[in-house]
């Protein structure tokens, strides 16, 4: 705990920013294991729409700061990279 009122508040931002940045990134994580298992299963449309919600929702991770843009740019391309795989 701080021991002055704004290093308490600092605190409570700290411990708010880092809750969101969990569930975040675990969503982010479970979108990529989705997208994962449909490559796997070879449902090349479905795979599709999953890669575009979790481009989308990378993107959106990005401008929230939780990911720096080429993390979430790298993580876009091998993704795609496996949907082309997928497609050829």
């Amino acid at each position: 705990m701080g021991r002055n009122l704004a290093a308490e508040k600092s605190d409570r931002q700290s411990e708010k920013r880092r809750i969101r940045n969990r569930m975040i990134k675990s969503k982010a994580k479970t979108l990529v294991k989705g997208f994962m298992d449909l490559v796997e299963e070879k449902k090349k449309d479905e795979a599709r729409k999953a890669f575009v919600e979790l481009s989308s929702f990378l993107d959106s991770a990005v401008s929230k700061g939780i990911y720096h843009k080429n993390t979430a740019s790298r993580k876009k391309s091998r993704m795609n990279l496996l949907l082309n795989k997928l497609g050829a």
